[in-house]
């Protein structure tokens, strides 16, 4: 038997494993399906597809999901809400690599 890549377990703890169906993410997000296709067509996710052509949801995405449902439900139109999260996720990755970049050059 040829050894296994990764343990049963490694999935669990990883948070970009596409393990929640587009009935259940809904479910847990408390929205629609049609929520979260829409999440897909702008954008902001982009979720794996199965051998049968269905959506899996990560946790990592169910998180994005989340912020723009917060943002829709306080009259942010899902398009803006899927802009405002990506900008914000863009401004958070350049402010670590200016992290990195200051602390890089103080050890120099």
């Amino acid at each position: 038997m040829p050894p296994r890549r990764t343990r049963p377990v490694d999935k669990l703890d990883d948070d970009h494993y596409p393990a929640y169906t587009t009935g259940r993410a809904a479910e847990m997000l408390g929205t629609t399906p049609a929520f979260l296709r829409a999440l897909d067509n702008n954008q902001l996710i982009t979720p794996l597809r199965s051998e049968g052509g269905h959506r899996r949801y990560s946790r990592h995405q169910l998180r994005l999901a989340a912020r723009a449902r917060q943002l829709v439900d306080t009259g942010t139109q899902i398009e803006a809400a899927c802009r405002i999260i990506n900008l914000e996720n863009q401004l958070e990755q350049a402010q670590h690599l200016n992290q990195e970049l200051h602390t890089h050059s103080t050890t120099s």
